[in-house]
């Protein structure tokens, strides 16, 4: 019979499953949208049960079709959106909904307030990185102050791959690149808990032991084995944030290299060895022992050009088509992509969308492209601030929702200049955790290659005719952020003062 794994992510829009042989190849899949709440302004929440329910429904669908085809499960990766903050009681129950990662913007007070109590070059040698919205720590703080009822209760800390792990074999434990992101408790250059600072800010929780992404967390029980179908006894891994399984499901976690992940929000990831630290991005230790990351990522992406689908009366084909009519440049217009505030470069949650350029003859065509070279113009901003900090950045592979058409692609190659490699397989997180799964379980002690697995399919060349519109556009986006700051934290609080959320 053919061993197989099964990799489940757990995503900001839609939690997806596989169930991949051992040689990479995909038997079934199946994906559940959901929708994450919005409370107020600056809050995005999620109900950790949903994660478990939809890993049972999904689970339960891949099993069966392994029994159509004549397989077996032999492992189990999880993975999921992060960092994300779920406080649960002594009996496992979560004391309040999960608060999801940099989008969730609440937590301004804290992060002044433990940046002035252990200054701001302490926390970046010890975590690496400067307090942002993307930070664990002061939204646990964020509970600890706004909440102190539910956080009285809390004793432990999960994140969604760790909660399915939990769910699945009873072990509590966290992986090490989400642990990293849990700024400031976590020490990048030790790699463990920094005792002191956990002690102080998360007072009462009891720190999750740290494995390894491929590390494995323990094995499918029997209450978990008759919820899901999977065989009671089959291993599950520790498993990480989804950003960093679908850079391993591409390959793109080797020296050198820069994933860019296209989703609901863009993400970037370059990997090497030395720990990088700079204010406007993001430092972590990276999935496996041995790497460091600098990381970074936009507030919107897919985000966005869906809220334009949901005004117009068109799909996706038809504006994309559109977006190509209208052309390099979007007629004039000229988008600031910051319609959730933004995390980096610019790590402002104040932040708002701009469209700039607006005369009655534009179309939706040109609204959907600007949008397109908005996220484009976000993603060199951050690729050129990780270069300036040191990042050896020579290979770039693309990954996400976002390769499955050539516009996007081609259009963030040529406000970039980088050239992208797709592989063969970007349907992302979960294929990755899928892989990882494998490598634990490999019955010889040798682990799959991702190579063989997922070789590169595509090669997209920027075109060079470009490179000036879009240098030009680049130093007016830049002006345009700087020139409209104010204006748009104005705005900002008078949402917040009216109660309204951004999309």
């Amino acid at each position: 019979m053919t061993r197989c794994t099964l990799g489940v992510d757990i995503g900001t829009s839609s939690s997806k499953g596989v169930l991949v042989d051992e040689r990479g190849r995909i038997i079934a899949s199946a994906t559940i949208a959901h929708h994450v709440q919005r409370p107020r302004s600056g809050w995005v929440e999620m109900d950790a049960h949903v994660w478990w329910a939809e890993f049972v429904e999904l689970s339960r669908r891949l099993v069966a079709e392994a029994s159509v085809h004549d397989v077996s499960v032999v492992g189990v990766g999880v993975s999921g959106m992060g960092p994300c903050v779920l406080l649960v009681d002594e009996k496992g129950e979560p004391v309040r909904p999960a608060i999801l990662y940099g989008v969730d913007t609440r937590a301004t007070a804290q992060i002044e307030r433990l940046t002035r109590e252990l200054g701001a070059d302490e926390i970046t040698r010890i975590g690496g990185s400067a307090l942002s919205t993307q930070a664990g720590g002061p939204k646990i703080a964020w509970i600890a102050d706004e909440e102190p009822e539910a956080y009285r209760r809390a004793r432990r800390l999960f994140m969604p791959a760790s909660w399915l792990a939990f769910q699945l074999t009873g072990s509590y434990l966290l992986d090490h690149q989400s642990a990293s992101q849990v700024s400031p408790l976590y020490d990048v250059e030790s790699e463990r808990w920094h005792e002191p600072w956990w002690q102080r800010y998360a007072p009462g929780i009891e720190a999750p032991p740290l494995r390894w992404a491929n590390e494995i967390a323990g094995t499918v029980t029997a209450d978990a084995a008759s919820a899901t179908g999977i065989p009671e006894g089959t291993p599950v891994i520790a498993g990480t944030i989804d950003a960093w399984t679908e850079a391993v499901s591409a390959g793109a976690h080797g020296p050198g290299d820069l994933m860019l992940m296209y989703g609901t929000t863009m993400f970037l990831v370059a990997t090497g060895t030395t720990t990088l630290r700079t204010p406007s991005m993001w430092t972590t230790v990276g999935a496996f022992p041995g790497t460091r990351n600098l990381a970074g990522g936009l507030a919107t992406s897919g985000a966005l050009t869906a809220w334009l689908k949901q005004l117009s009366d068109a799909d996706y084909p038809t504006l994309l088509a559109e977006a190509e009519e209208s052309g390099p440049g979007a007629r004039g217009l000229l988008m600031l992509p910051y319609f959730a505030g933004e995390r980096t470069p610019i790590l402002d949650p104040e932040a708002r969308g701009v469209i700039a350029g607006l005369t009655v003859t534009h179309g939706r065509g040109d609204l959907y492209r600007a949008a397109l070279e908005a996220t484009a113009l976000g993603v060199r901003h951050n690729v050129e601030t990780m270069r300036a900090a040191g990042a050896d950045i020579r290979r770039i592979v693309a990954v996400g929702g976002g390769t499955q058409g050539p516009l996007w692609l081609q259009v963030v190659s040529d406000v970039t200049g980088l050239v992208q490699e797709v592989p063969r397989t970007t349907i992302g997180a979960s294929y990755g955790a899928a892989f990882l799964a494998a490598g634990a379980v490999a019955p010889d002690g040798a682990p799959p290659r991702i190579e063989d697995w997922n070789p590169v399919e595509t090669v997209v060349e920027p075109n060079p005719d470009r490179a000036a519109l879009y240098d030009r556009l680049f130093d007016l986006y830049l002006d345009l952020y700087r020139g409209s700051k104010d204006v748009a934290h104005g705005l900002a609080a008078l949402q917040r003062t009216e109660g309204t959320t951004p999309a």
